[in-house]
């Protein structure tokens, strides 16, 4: 489970730690107990925050060798203060907070530039002046703008460097801050905006709820504001922000923040190549009221890029949902349910298929693997008579999920292929309805539901990458009512994989992907293999909460408890890491301060 011996043997491994052992002066049995109990250590985002910052993060120094070859970064730092400032003690203590983060840079900023009301640049000025001795870098704007729209305009007139980066007073950069944008800058020349990991102070300037953030994530922004305020920007892609509906929120720095990333995201509709994470804490904010709703913001933003999408509140304040048109005429759905005997299994969920689900234009094709049980043949027999939408088909070979499914996808009449297990049952009508509208997208690939435990809490939150050494259900086993690691159980969002329990994936990219890999992975991991090869491809996996269903997880295949079961697993697991074994450990919809030994988000 451990990242620094993922993929080594055993003699690797003891190579490696005996090496360790000797750049350490420690004995290699130390060290490799340390790493084996780390693996177990789960440090909780809510509870064990200020020991990571001392374990993890203040041993991330970078070397005076290392700042100095960034030195070429230009950035200049806006800081405005709005009108709405107007106790003069307050705001200087805010600025105090800025101003030292300012001058605390191991990279120092090379251009600093503070707006202020006219007024307090008067009472301030004398204090000022001293602050433009200790940060060379600083020039005072006197300024008249009403709001902090204008203000920002303003401020992009003043900046004289390539990057930009806005901060409101009491926000404070985290001491490597540009050192890390800038080496993250340097790696993406093609960057137009470095988006850094945040967190807030108190009223005491304790740090706290850390947002460890994902790389780009196109339908995560349409459904929540997630690259927050640590975001700095090059100068010239600000320049050409029309600023259209900043005059509804002209005075919230949220709402400009989060309509400058949607409009960056219509420049460069069909590439993320604009976005660039700096994985690591950038930035501080103080803690300020959240608008409760962008829907008109993101309403705005889509009808300019698509007709006919709506946009609506979402589970969560300040977040949103997003429907797409329905395709006209509705597309057949080809729903492909694998089965062997276990009618007390099969008759529930193909009963509630038919009945519990609203979007009617679905064939359902029962796919029978050599089923014997008398009971169980009966059922298949009145299903498909009793409902024309039903049929049954026959494969009369060892069980291999996948070879299945590709025979179930051959036989389909359907533009789309569900993938749905035997042990599903929707809990609402409106499932087939969400997952349609959203795999019509020609953009989306797979599309994955949020399924739940019988006993109410999840089993599938999205598919993480490199978890236990592979893959794992996002947020496994939370509650249902929990809202999930920055509110993600609760918003519609792009993963690098789904599981095939409920999966929906137009035929033409099944097909272009070769569908699922029946010669190397019967049994497990085939659907993450499909969603790698899909993702690949150029498509982008989506999960979505607005479809729920109960998963009665693997009842019907059983454990791996046998030596051949256990034979063909390590088999298929090997396989996937000789073929993916990079992109299992760094998937872009998580974030490489988060753990891969844990289901929980917990800290790495």
């Amino acid at each position: 489970m451990h990242r620094h011996y993922r993929d080594m043997t055993q003699k690797q491994v003891m190579l490696s730690l005996k090496q360790q052992g000797r750049t350490q002066s420690r004995s290699w049995q130390a060290i490799a107990l340390e790493d084996y109990d780390s693996t177990f250590l789960s440090m909780s985002i809510k509870r064990h925050y200020q020991k990571w910052i001392r374990l993890i993060e203040q041993r991330r120094v970078p070397s005076e060798h290392d700042i100095r070859s960034q030195s070429r970064f230009a950035c200049s730092i806006l800081l405005a203060a709005g009108p709405s400032i107007n106790n003069e003690e307050v705001l200087k203590a805010q600025l105090n907070q800025s101003l030292a983060s300012l001058a605390e840079q191991s990279l120092a900023p090379t251009q600093a530039v503070l707006l202020l009301p006219s007024e307090a640049n008067v009472g301030l000025q004398e204090w000022l002046a001293e602050w433009q001795r200790e940060l060379t870098c600083l020039q005072v704007v006197a300024s008249d703008a009403a709001s902090i729209a204008a203000l920002r305009v303003e401020a992009l007139s003043q900046a004289e460097w390539d990057w930009v980066w806005f901060l409101q007073p009491g926000d404070r950069l985290a001491n490597h801050a540009l050192y890390h944008a800038a080496n993250i800058a340097k790696d993406h020349p093609e960057a137009q905006a470095l988006v850094a990991d945040e967190d807030s102070l108190d009223a005491q300037g304790i740090r706290h709820s850390p947002l460890f953030k994902p790389d780009y994530n196109a339908d995560l922004l349409l459904s929540m504001p997630y690259m927050g305020r640590a975001v700095c920007y090059r100068r010239e892609c600000l320049t050409r922000l029309s600023f259209e509906v900043v005059d509804q929120r002209a005075d919230d720095a949220n709402w400009l923040d989060y309509a400058q990333a949607l409009e960056l995201t219509r420049q460069d509709a069909f590439s993320s190549s604009w976005y660039a994470h700096v994985p690591h804490i950038a930035y501080h904010g103080m803690q300020r009221e959240a608008l409760d709703n962008y829907v008109s913001l993101v309403q705005h933003h889509l009808d300019q890029v698509q007709a006919g999408v709506w946009v609506g509140d979402g589970l969560l304040p300040g977040t949103q949902r997003v429907r797409w048109p329905m395709p006209d005429p509705q597309p057949l759905v080809s729903l492909l349910v694998p089965t062997r005997d276990g009618v007390d299994i099969l008759r529930p969920c193909v009963d509630a298929l038919l009945e519990r689900t609203d979007y009617t234009h679905f064939e359902l094709l029962i796919l029978d693997n050599q089923s014997t049980c008398v009971e169980t043949l009966a059922y298949l027999r009145e299903v498909e008579a009793r409902d024309g939408r039903v049929k049954v088909l026959r494969w009369d070979h060892p069980f291999n999920y996948s070879a299945i499914n590709n025979f179930g996808a051959a036989q389909a009449k359907g533009s789309i292929i569900g993938l749905i297990n035997n042990d599903i049952e929707p809990m609402e009508g409106t499932w087939l309805t969400e997952m349609v509208e959203q795999v019509s997208r020609p953009e989306i690939g797979c599309v994955g539901a949020k399924l739940y435990y019988p006993n109410e809490t999840v089993q599938h939150g999205g598919v993480i990458l490199g978890l236990g050494g592979m893959a794992g259900h996002a947020h496994r086993f939370f509650q249902r009512e929990e809202d999930g690691y920055m509110g993600r159980l609760k918003v519609t969002q792009n993963l690098s994989a789904v599981t095939a329990a409920c999966l929906l994936v137009r035929k033409s990219v099944f097909d272009e992907v070769g569908g699922l890999n029946e010669a190397s992975l019967a049994v497990a991991y085939n659907d993450v293999d499909l969603c790698i090869k899909v993702r690949e491809a150029g498509y982008r996996n989506l999960w979505t909460p607005y479809a729920v269903l109960y998963h009665h997880e693997s009842i019907s295949r059983g454990a791996d408890d046998t030596p051949e079961k256990r034979a063909r697993w390590l088999s298929e697991y090997a396989y996937m890491r000789k073929t993916w074994g990079e992109l299992l450990d760094s998937d872009p919809a998580y974030n490489p301060n988060l753990t891969l030994v844990h289901e929980d988000f917990s800290l790495r």
